[in-house]
């Protein structure tokens, strides 16, 4: 069996990310069948034709909108416990708001559950995925389905508590782990799943140590968790459970699983963890196991398809304030300085860009998903040249996933299958004094590289609101008896997604997008090609 981190295979998704400064009309949007979904796939320099063995639509079809929403809503609906039991039985929901704490033995602790709560989401309501009604392909940011930009609306499930619940309070067994790198509000989500699990009326709640190793280490024990024991965890970084990369093979996770009698599985965690995630859900499904799966979308990158942003995301960009800061006090501060700070963000430079866009103090931004030339006439050290000769000073944001292709690949792997990077931060700082070097000009290069103080901070308060209202409504959803989902922020409202339309390939900044276009009018740098 594959260790956890291979258990499935990405593949590209290009009808939310399509090329748009290469796009040319096409008439067909082709329906490709992949792992037992369908998967978009437009036709000519829309994208790529992968798969033979597809269905097409016609755009001169006058039912093709139609069509079209019936395979959208086909893809988007969420994997439910009566898929496999038909015959569960649904049960009025022990999560209701109207109560009251008792002053005496004679008074109810709470509301009797005939009296109506209008707090529960039905489950027809929908939160609308694309809020934009482009006029044209030549459109900033736009995202086409057809040659005209038709607009087609496209709705995603709400998330939230539902009336009727497929599991009973007494039979569950909770568990959470927490996978790949640090992040903030972690501790957040902990909290949240495990306060919403006691209020529902659960009473065996763990968490399983380091990621999924804690399947089957055998020197790691489970950590039993209560409100007691959460209570004030929010108020630390890091992970009450630890982290860690990669793991045991689907099999034996499942196996682990059956053995500790679990049957709600919160997992927190990226791409390859949510990968991980899917794959224990379709195991289970194969073995008839009453199990739900919810993944908790962590990454510091906010590189998730389909979702506003990932907790976590909020806080780096503020933390990375303190380093671009101290940087241009150095670089300002010096005869002819140079301040390099390199961001988190391997394949996404939402991070970079953001602070950057939000320091203003940065004059040259690289993303992975911008390329760029460090030497000749249009290049980053040319035109930091002429910063100095202008301005006296400079400041560089790095993602470091930026520039991947000026560095040497050592086709090292970490444990979670990802290329191991080069220091794209340190090549740009000593290419930086050789070049000025070279040509007799004095530079003060100062480097600095925040990310794992970033990683290590607590939530700030917009994070912590998000990472608290993702941990009550991955609560609602197990309990609503879905798996196999995640729940993430969709144009500012909390919705729920199947697990393979949000990880078939990382969330990119659009270079034709307006938020992009936002970063170079305040960085001012030209285009280094």
């Amino acid at each position: 069996m594959a260790s956890i981190s291979h258990a499935i295979t990405t593949t590209t998704n290009p009808y939310f990310n399509l090329p748009h400064q290469t796009q040319t009309p096409s008439s067909i949007l082709t329906l490709s069948h992949s792992n037992s979904r369908r998967v978009f796939k437009n036709v000519g320099v829309f994208a790529e034709h992968r798969n033979s063995s597809s269905t097409s639509i016609d755009f001169n079809d006058p039912d093709w909108k139609f069509k079209f929403q019936q395979d959208f809503e086909s893809r988007f609906r969420l994997p439910h416990i009566t898929d496999i039991f038909p015959d569960s039985p649904p049960i009025p929901s022990t999560f209701c708001l109207r109560m009251r704490t008792p002053i005496g033995k004679d008074i109810p602790g709470h509301y009797t559950l005939d009296e109506e709560w209008n707090g529960y989401i039905n489950n027809n309501d929908r939160v609308l995925l694309k809020t934009i009604n482009y006029s044209s392909p030549k459109s900033a940011g736009a995202e086409c389905i057809d040659p005209d930009c038709t607009w087609v609306e496209q709705w995603v499930h709400r998330a939230g508590p539902r009336e009727k619940i497929y599991y009973k309070p007494e039979d569950v067994k909770a568990a959470i782990v927490t996978c790949g790198g640090l992040c903030p509000g972690l501790n957040d989500v902990i909290r949240q799943i495990v306060i919403t699990l006691e209020i529902y009326g659960v009473k065996k709640i763990v968490g399983i140590p380091f990621g999924y190793r804690g399947f089957s280490d055998k020197e790691l024990t489970e950590v039993p968790l209560s409100r007691k024991v959460v209570q004030n965890i929010h108020l630390s970084g890091g992970s009450l459970l630890g982290v860690s990369r990669g793991g045991p093979g689907v099999s034996d996770i499942v196996d682990s699983l059956e053995d500790r009698g679990i049957n709600m599985l919160f997992v927190l965690g990226g791409n390859g963890t949510h990968a991980g995630a899917n794959a224990i859900h379709n195991e289970c499904c194969k073995r008839r196991l009453k199990v739900s799966v919810i993944g908790v979308p962590k990454t510091i990158d906010n590189d998730i398809l389909l979702m506003d942003k990932t907790f976590g995301f909020d806080t780096a960009v503020e933390e990375a304030q303190r380093a671009i800061n101290s940087a241009y006090i150095e670089a300002h501060s010096a005869y002819h300085g140079i301040g390099v700070v390199k961001l988190m963000g391997r394949s996404s430079g939402f991070i970079a860009m953001q602070a950057s866009l939000s320091s203003g103090q940065v004059d040259i931004c690289l993303i992975p998903e911008v390329p760029f030339n460090l030497h000749g006439p249009h290049g980053v050290l040319r035109h930091l040249q002429y910063l100095l000769e202008m301005k006296g000073s400079a400041v560089v944001c790095v993602a470091e996933g930026a520039g991947q292709n000026l560095l040497q690949n050592t086709n090292a792997k970490d444990a979670s299958g990802n290329i191991v990077f080069g220091d794209i931060g340190v090549y740009i700082q000593q290419e930086t004094k050789k070049y000025f070097k070279e040509i007799g000009v004095h530079a003060d290069v100062k480097y600095i590289d925040p990310t794992y103080m970033i990683r290590a901070c607590r939530a700030n308060a917009s994070d912590g609101i998000l990472c608290t209202v993702l941990g009550q409504n991955a609560v609602h959803g197990a309990f609503a008896g879905y798996s196999g989902i995640s729940v993430g922020i969709c144009n500012t409202h909390y919705a729920y997604f199947p697990i393979p339309e949000v990880i078939s390939h990382p969330r990119l900044v659009d270079p034709n997008s307006r938020m992009w276009h936002r970063c170079l009018t305040s960085t001012g740098q030209p285009d280094f090609i």
